[in-house]
C-alpha cells in the first residue's frame, strides 16, 4: 500500500502470473529471456550438482525457497519433479531415481555398470541427459556383467584417400591387455578385422543398423549387430530345431550406444562375441558335466541273495 498527499495507490501481484507474463512479454518483444535469469530463466529451478539433486530428491524445499507452482510454471513429473538435469556433475542417487521413474528396477551390480557408463559418456556430452539417452545406456549395459571381453583403446584413419586402418585395445578373461591394427574396406570393417583377430573367433556380419538415440551434433548414436558363427569354425554354434530336428547355426546380437559412432559399432559388435563366447562355454561346461556324471547310479544291481544254514 503506497499513499500519496491527495492520491492513493494500491498495489500487489498475483505470483502465478509471473511465468506467463514473462512469456507473453518474450513473445511481444521478440527477445528471448536469458537461461539464467532469475526466478523466470530456464535455468531458475533446474539443478546439475550432484549434492543439490540429491537434496531435491530427499527434500525439495532444501534449495528452493519458493515451488515454481508458485509463479505458474507447472513442473509436473518431468526431469524427477525436482528439475534434475542429469549431466556430468550427477550423481548415482540422481541416475537410480530416474531409471526407477522409467520402469528400471536395476539390482545394486547392474546400477553401478549403468553409472559407470553413464559418466563415461557424459564427460564427452554436452547438455543434458535426456531419457532416450538413459534407455540406450541400459541397453548397452545388459551384458556387460558377464563380458569376457572388453574394448579399452579405438584408433582409426579413414579418409578419400589411403586405406581404413584401425588400432584396437582389448583386455580379455585373463586381465592381459592386447592390441592389434588392422584394414578393412571402411572403418567399421577395420575395426571389427581387429577385433576378430584379437578374440580369435570366426563369424559373419548379417546385420548391422545404427540410429541416432536424439537430434543434434552430440546425439547418442546406438549400433545394433547379429552375427552368426562360421559353419567349421572355432566357434561353430549349431542348434537343433525340437519340432523339426532341422541344425541351424544359431545368431547372436549385440547392442551399443556412444557419442563415436565406431565406439558404438565396436561395442555392439563386441557385446554380441561376448554371448556367443559365453553360451560356448556354457555349452562345453553342460557336455563335461554329463559326461563326468555318467558313473553316478549306474551300479548294477545285486544278485540273490546267498543263504547260509547254520546248524
Amino acid at each position: 500500500y503506497i499513499s500519496y498527499a491527495y492520491t492513493s495507490l494500491f498495489f500487489w501481484t498475483k505470483y502465478r502470473y509471473i511465468t506467463p507474463t514473462s512469456k507473453m512479454v518474450s513473445e511481444y518483444t521478440g527477445m528471448k529471456c536469458q537461461p539464467h535469469k532469475a526466478i523466470v530463466g530456464a535455468n531458475a529451478f533446474q539443478h546439475e550438482s550432484g549434492i543439490h539433486q540429491d537434496g531435491m530428491i530427499k527434500n525439495k524445499s532444501t534449495y528452493e525457497i519458493m515451488t515454481p507452482e508458485s509463479i505458474g510454471l507447472m513442473r509436473g513429473d518431468a526431469q524427477s519433479g525436482a528439475g534434475i538435469v542429469l549431466g556430468k556433475h550427477s550423481g548415482r542417487n540422481a541416475v537410480g531415481t530416474r531409471l526407477k521413474e522409467l520402469g528400471y528396477d536395476l539390482d545394486s551390480d547392474r546400477l553401478n555398470a549403468v553409472f559407470a557408463r553413464f559418466k563415461e559418456v557424459a564427460e564427452k556430452k554436452k547438455g543434458g541427459f535426456e531419457d532416450e539417452d538413459l534407455e540406450a545406456l541400459v541397453s548397452d549395459q545388459a551384458g556387460s556383467l558377464n563380458e569376457l571381453w572388453k574394448v579399452t583403446g579405438l584408433q582409426c584413419s579413414t579418409g578419400m584417400e589411403g586405406i581404413p586402418t584401425a588400432t584396437v585395445k582389448m583386455m580379455g578373461p585373463d586381465g592381459v591387455e592386447r592390441y592389434v591394427a588392422a584394414t578393412g574396406t571402411g572403418p567399421v570393417d577395420a575395426v571389427y578385422k581387429a577385433i576378430d583377430q584379437i578374440t580369435g573367433v570366426s563369424v559373419t556380419l548379417e546385420q548391422y543398423g545404427l540410429n541416432s538415440v536424439n537430434e543434434g551434433i552430440e546425439a547418442l548414436a546406438t549400433t545394433r549387430v547379429v552375427i552368426v558363427p562360421n559353419e567349421g569354425g572355432p566357434n561353430d554354434s549349431t542348434s537343433t530345431n525340437a519340432q523339426t530336428g532341422i541344425e541351424k547355426e544359431r545368431k547372436f546380437s549385440g547392442a551399443g550406444s556412444d557419442t563415436d559412432i565406431l565406439t558404438s559399432s565396436a561395442r555392439a559388435y563386441v557385446s554380441a562375441l561376448n554371448k556367443l563366447l559365453s553360451w560356448k562355454i556354457r555349452r562345453t561346461s553342460t557336455s563335461v558335466n554329463e559326461k563326468s556324471s555318467g558313473g553316478i547310479g549306474d551300479a548294477e544291481p545285486a544278485g540273490e541273495p546267498e543263504i547260509v544254514v547254520v546248524d
